[in-house]
Formats: structure tokens, sequence, C-alpha cells
């Protein structure tokens, strides 16, 4: 079946517009609700990041929630990976978390955690959408949820952190910007890194409910380079407003992405015989990533774009570390989802282990150029299933010879067929691409 309300990552949209309207978030509170106690008692974490459309929607969850007989634990500004390990360490049901990452003040949505720290299984998620579309009622008096408040949820979390890297570690002498993009990471952040031996300069850590994601964080990188020079220091790391996507600059000022992130976590765990089987990367991982894990026997497998398909494929496989371009990056050996901070801290670690700064130990990693094309269409057959465009894309993969790839996808979105080709030629790489996108084009006319 497919799934009315639930994208590839919870609920989500602009605030004000159904669904993420104030009495949706009522009947969902309720739905959840309702589906939960079917596993017996129910108790459930509610955290939020800092947009200020939050406090509405944890006022309408917590009645739905508290209707259907759910106590409910709030916890506050938190990072969306902490809602995930607090569920575990809390023995809940489940754990919800207000947001929308990377998105806006004016988008919000929901994300749901098992109580394992998991996403929602399918038939979870479709149960609660059938019981959307049933009359709400309300259990009786005696047996409405209570509603508590987890005051030290903060400092568990950092604990946590911490806990990801060996006891007695210390960034002594290491100097880091950090950005927390006015975000779910402002408080347990620098207290992590300064509490570790880091100097800690912090930047957009003074939330307003309206300037998450504002000009900062891992979405908007150029406050933080110019941090990093300005400051003289060692490095910086940018958080998302949600606390599960982070990105790095290095010394120089230069952009260090999701898949040179996992590359140096990868081969650091490899070096010290602790990878346990290979590394899961999306479609958009750059072709230099494969190789270079290749360069080191490391197996690499891609999956779907999206966090969700990413540590499905970790779990198919038993293996421990994936993550995607953008910044999301899974350390299994660690915790259950996508932790900006835990993340952050393996490749500190990394570093330290090589005593190596961050331009340095991502040397191994050579990026190949890669050209992107967006060709519209009009709707009607995909031109992807055209015979002429699958000759050519299979003509070009082959006369790369396995130094090089071809993606040709839909757009979830729009009429679009992205066109994306990389290789270690560059002009070479252009040539196929705008050769590709040219044949598109015709057989949509």
């Amino acid at each position: 079946m497919s799934k009315k309300y639930f994208g590839t990552d919870g609920i989500r949209g602009r605030v004000g517009e159904y669904p993420i309207t104030p009495d949706f978030m009522l009947k969902l509170g309720w739905a959840a609700g309702m589906a939960f106690r079917k596993m017996g008692a129910c108790k459930v974490l509610v955290g939020k990041d800092t947009r200020i459309s939050g406090y509405m929607f944890e006022s309408a969850l917590e009645a739905g929630l508290t209707s259907a007989g759910a106590d409910v634990m709030l916890l506050g500004p938190m990072p969306t990976p902490a809602i995930a390990y607090l569920s575990r360490t809390f023995q809940a049901e489940a754990g919800i978390v207000i947001s929308a990452s990377h998105n806006p003040h004016d988008d919000n949505g929901i994300k749901f955690f098992s109580g394992k720290g998991t996403k929602l299984p399918d038939e979870l998620e479709l149960m609660i959408e059938e019981l959307l579309d049933t009359p709400m009622t309300v259990v009786e008096s005696s047996k409405i949820g209570k509603v508590s408040r987890i005051n030290d949820a903060s400092g568990r979390y950092i604990e946590f952190c911490k806990s990801s890297v060996p006891t007695g570690t210390n960034f002594a002498g290491l100097k880091i910007v950090i950005d927390c993009a006015h975000g779910a990471t402002y408080k347990v952040a620098p207290s992590v890194f300064r509490e570790l031996g880091a100097e800690v300069v912090v930047l957009s850590a003074q939330p307003n409910g309206l300037n998450i994601n504002d000009n900062c964080g891992s979405t908007h990188m150029g406050p933080l380079q110019a941090a990093v020079l300005a400051e003289h220091a060692d490095l910086g790391i940018a958080f998302d407003g949600d606390g599960d996507r982070v990105l790095m600059v290095d010394h120089t000022g230069a952009i260090v992405d999701g898949d040179d992130l996992l590359f140096v976590i990868a081969r650091d765990l490899h070096e010290r015989g602790k990878l346990q089987g290979g590394v899961v990367g999306t479609l958009m991982s750059n072709l230099g990533l494969e190789l270079a894990l290749a360069d080191l026997s490391i197996p690499f497998v891609r999956a779907n774009v999206g966090d969700r398909y990413v540590i499905a494929e970790l779990q198919e496989r038993n293996w421990l570390v994936g993550g995607e371009n953008s910044g999301h990056v899974v350390c299994f050996n660690h915790t259950t989802t996508g932790d900006a901070i835990i993340a952050a801290l393996q490749v500190l670690m990394a570093l330290k282990s090589r005593n190596e700064g961050l331009a340095q130990t991502r040397q191994a990693l050579r990026k190949c150029p890669q050209v992107l094309i967006n060709v519209r269409f009009g709707g009607g057959e995909s031109p992807l299933e055209h015979p002429a465009v699958k000759e050519a894309s299979a003509r070009v993969t082959q006369a790369m010879a396995g130094r090089g790839r071809v993606l040709l996808r839909k757009s979830g979105t729009e009429p679009l067929v992205r066109v994306m080709v990389e290789g270690e030629d560059e002009n070479q790489v252009r040539g196929y691409a705008e050769e590709l996108a040219k044949l598109v084009t015709e057989v949509s006319a």
C-alpha cells in the first residue's frame, strides 16, 4: 500500500498548510497513541528543534497522545538523534521529533522513532494512517495519559556522545569553530567538544524561533568558512537545524562534505580492524569515494538517496558505516541513526590517530568531476525508457570502463530528468553529459 502522509522521513510541509496544522497534529497524536497502545502500556517521548511552531505542535501532539491513553515525556529542544537514543534508554514505545531538519522556520514536520531508536516499520506507519481516517475518540478519564518533562535530557545525551570515544580522550590543543544553525544542537554540541578538551568558538547558537538554518549551518557554509580563517582554527563543524547532518571546513576554509567524512571514518575503522564489512553510500555519492575505498579493498554499495535507505542497507548487510554526501553519516557501532555530533567525534578521533589535519587526511580521496544537467519533459512516458536513451547510457558507461558512471533519474517533485555523469576527465564527462542531455531532450519533444 502507498502512504498518504508519510514520506521517506516522516511528514513535512509548510506551517499552516495541511497537514502541518494544529488540528492534524492533534489527530496524528491520537492515531499514533492508539497504534502504540496496541503494544501494551504506552510511553512516548516528544522532542523538537528550535522553530517557533514547535510549541504549537508539541501541545497538539501532547493532547492527542494523552487522549489515546499514552503517557508523554517532553524533552524540549534536542537533536533528532538524541530522541532516538533517549527512546531506547527510557524504554519508551516510541519517540517523536517535531522538526523540518535543514528547512527554513516556516516549514515543520514530524519524525517517528521506534522504542529501539530506529525508523518506524512500514506496517506501523500504515496503521497510523488508517487510524487518521477514523473518528477520534477519548479513553475514559481514569486512563488518560500523564505528561512529564525530562529535565536532564541534555546531560544524558552529552554523556552518550562522549561515550562514543575512548575514555580519557582529550582534544586539548585543537581549536574548532562550531556552527549550530540556531538549531537543536545549540546547547549540547559546544558542551560535548569543550568537555573533551577542545577550544571551541561557537557560531549561530542564539535561536529565536525564526532564525533556524537562516544563512548558517550545513546548508550555508560561508560564515563558518570565514570564521575558521579569521580564528586561525584547525577546523570547523557545521550542523543542520535538527542535528542529524554534519559538514566540515578544513584550516584552509575548504568545505569537507559527507563523502569525505565517510571516507575518513571508514578508513580509520579499517586500519584498526573494526570496520565490519564495507560502506554504504547513495546514488549521489561521488565516484571518487568508491574508487578510494576500492584502493583499500573496502566493499562499497549504493542505496537510494535518503538516510532511510542507507540505514536499511546497513541493517541488511550487518555493516556499520554509511551516509550521504549531504552530511548524513551513520555509525552503527555507536548509535541507531544518523548523528552529526557522534560522526564529527569519529572524524576527530581519526585525525588524532593519524596525527594529521583535516586537509591532509582527506587527500587520499580524490573527487571525480561531476556534471549534472536537468532536462524538462512534458510528462507522459518517461524518456528514460526510450531505447535510444538506454543504448546511449550503456555505451557511455562502457566507454568509461569502470572509471566513471552515468546516472539518469526522474525528479520526485518536478517534471525533470536529472542527467549526471562523473569520471576522471572533466572535459570527457561534460561532453558525455551534454550528449545524453541532448538525446533526452530530443526523445521528450
